[in-house]
């Protein structure tokens, strides 16, 4: 397919990642990077050996520093982490493409999620939410991947479907903005959960109800800020939420594990050059969740791991003594 070049913003894992993707489509890729050494790797022949190593990448992908290149691009994929989506934006050109935004959080501060930022600041663009289920090092290798593409708009979801879909990274509409970026932002919360529960040793028996658990929180949140259960209950919700829960290769979960063997939450952060997003998520969460009236306790004893307000021990015995009640 010729004609202008497809922009991604941001060039970690994922970023590379959908950059891949992009390049079985298109004659031109433009992924941008804030690392000056990774434009030169890229642009070298070396691929990404800071956030994706081993994966050879596409000849089609071209890397700039230079965000005023992305001017041109029929659209853009931004995969800046969300605390930095804001910053991102104001640096982007004046362009009318549509925005497909690839990061999961909620805004510490406003409490606004990605969509909603992306709005305020860029309310000519049509915009959209890639999320699911996704390993970056799995979407790279061609692996099969199912994944959530929701905008309002159907015309524009089925125009940017064909525009991201390739036989092995399947895309599936929603209208359900909210909904998608729901799910996404809160199974990282709750992924650092289930690897506290593997990294303490407390067996696949109590991973198997946290996840469960965890989902009803999910639920509870996501009706609360008007999502919708079908949403929640697909790949951008459960779906997402078993993939993050149940590896190792989750950044998410591997904090949590780290956190579950008694590490510092800082200590943890610090030698992390990827973001574990869940990490800034948690505490905008369990803030939007009190502000709404949701009960959500796991979303809380993460805060307070992450915190250090209290040890593995207390915030487990915390959860276990809870009242007994009906399942809801």
């Amino acid at each position: 397919m010729s004609g202008p070049p497809i922009g991604v913003v941001g060039a970690g894992a994922w970023g590379t990642a959908l950059a891949c993707v992009m390049a079985q489509n298109h004659d031109r890729v433009l992924l941008w990077a804030i690392e000056p050494e990774v434009v030169a790797a890229i642009n070298g022949g070396q691929g990404n050996p800071l956030y994706l190593p081993s994966i050879p990448l596409p000849s089609q992908i071209q890397a700039t520093g230079d965000m005023t290149d992305m001017a041109d691009c029929s659209a853009l994929l931004l995969v800046t982490p969300a605390q930095h989506l804001r910053a991102t934006l104001d640096r982007l050109p004046d362009i009318k493409a549509p925005l497909l935004l690839c990061s999961k959080g909620i805004e510490a501060g406003t409490q606004l999620l990605v969509s909603e930022v992306v709005a305020q600041q860029r309310p000519d663009n049509p915009l959209a939410v890639l999320s699911g289920p996704t390993f970056a090092h799995e979407v790279a290798a061609g692996k099969p991947t199912a994944i959530t593409l929701a905008c309002e708009s159907q015309p524009l979801g089925a125009q940017l479907m064909r525009l991201v879909a390739t036989p092995a990274f399947r895309p599936y509409w929603s209208d359900d903005v909210v909904g998608a970026e729901i799910g996404g932002a809160v199974k990282n919360v709750l992924a650092i959960g289930c690897g506290v529960v593997d990294g303490a040793g407390l067996g696949l028996n109590a991973r198997a109800a946290l996840i469960a658990r965890g989902f009803a929180e999910m639920q509870r949140y996501g009706l609360a800020r008007g999502a919708r259960a079908d949403t929640l209950g697909g790949l951008s919700g459960l779906g997402d939420l078993v993939l993050t829960c149940s590896s190792e290769n989750s950044r998410n979960f591997s904090l949590g594990r780290g956190l579950g063997q008694g590490k510092p939450a800082a200590e943890l952060m610090a030698d992390r050059r990827t973001v574990a997003e869940g990490a800034f998520t948690a505490p905008v969460l369990h803030q939007s969740a009190q502000a709404l009236g949701v009960e959500m306790p796991i979303v809380e004893a993460v805060c307070a791991l992450l915190a250090g307000s209290a040890s593995v021990n207390e915030v487990i015995g915390a959860l276990l003594a809870r009242p007994l009640k009906a399942e809801r």
